[in-house]
């Protein structure tokens, strides 16, 4: 309770829920983003500010990838794309390692942050909260840029499908995991198995901490991500046999890789041509994301449409208590 106040004075002194009188009456749409957001063209995302003294061209750049695991273990595989982002830009980058989901959003949001990767479920917030624009993601050998939800079990588990969770101990991400806590409470309640009811939730944080708690026997199952199960398992750091997935769902959208809606159109397009023009297959990404071939341009509205869905259907807000959400407790 107390973390949760905590973290709604922060939003406020962040200035959740503030918009200057201009924006408030000169914006002719903004359908779910923040009052501080205009939306005019109905593509779900934060205009560009049409004057250009709120138009940002930093000499910085920071940069960030999603804490779906540990900060510091993407800050080396990210080297050469920064170079790259570099080089095209003319800008300085530097690495910021979130530690929350929140704190991304939040660090988009106050300005702190101009270009990132935020993971699947909390694109939304990014988009809604921050004035995120996603530009690119991913693209897989096989021309995707999906993942999907696992439902993983330890080795020798008695568990064989969603309805063998009845009393069990599963482990969930955080509230605001797409693949870790509302899309399996959509989906599993379609299957007859209503999480927090019919079994113990219990939020980990990340989804390595997920896995290596189903691999340890810490918990009974975990939803997760097939992509970090996939990342996690090339590392070693476990074995494949340790685990098995009982359940797998439809593809998703991979991480969104964008960038803050107030930087100024010339600068936007060559953060875009970096990411299209960035020779992933040989630089160190393609170690770390052995399924991947490069980036490829997305188009937010269509991409992320059934994760909208499954988040309204969760009766998830894009608001200030919304986002205190996502620290979890």
């Amino acid at each position: 309770m107390l973390r949760a106040k905590i973290a709604s004075l922060c939003l406020i002194a962040l200035g959740f829920g503030l918009a200057s009188p201009a924006q408030a009456q000169n914006c002719p749409s903004r359908g779910t983003l923040d009052a501080r957001y205009c939306d005019a063209d109905g593509d779900l995302l934060a205009d560009i500010p049409s004057d250009k003294a709120r138009q940002k061209d930093p000499d910085t750049l920071i940069f960030s990838y999603t804490p779906v695991e540990d900060p510091s273990v993407y800050e080396n595989v990210f080297a050469d794309f920064l170079a790259h982002l570099t080089k095209v830009t003319g800008k300085k980058i530097k690495w910021f390692g979130a530690e929350s989901y929140a704190a991304q959003v939040e660090a988009l949001r106050s300005g702190r942050l101009h270009i990132a990767g935020v993971a699947s479920g909390p694109t939304p917030f990014a988009v809604n909260l921050a004035g995120f624009r996603p530009i690119v993601a991913m693209e897989k050998h096989d021309n995707s840029i999906g993942y999907t939800l696992q439902l993983i079990v330890p080795k020798g588990s008695p568990i064989q499908s969603i309805a063998d969770l009845k009393g069990k101990r599963v482990a969930h991400v955080a509230p605001s995991s797409n693949s870790g806590d509302t899309a399996p409470r959509i989906l599993f309640k379609e299957k007859g198995i209503v999480p927090g009811k019919d079994y113990e939730v219990l939020y980990s944080g990340k989804h390595d901490n997920s896995i290596m708690g189903v691999v340890n026997k810490d918990y009974d199952a975990a939803p997760v991500a097939s992509s970090v199960v996939e990342r996690m398992a090339d590392r070693g750091m476990f074995k494949r046999d340790d685990i098995r997935i009982v359940y797998e769902s439809s593809p998703f959208p991979r991480t969104a890789f964008g960038l803050a809606h107030d930087l100024n159109p010339e600068l936007q397009a060559k953060i875009k041509q970096a990411f299209l023009s960035f020779d992933f297959l040989k630089s160190g990404l393609a170690k770390e994301f052995k399924d991947t071939k490069g980036f490829k341009e997305l188009t937010y509205k269509a991409a992320w449409s059934d994760i909208i869905v499954i988040q309204r259907d969760s009766g998830i807000t894009y608001t200030q208590d919304g986002l205190a959400k996502l620290k979890g407790d």
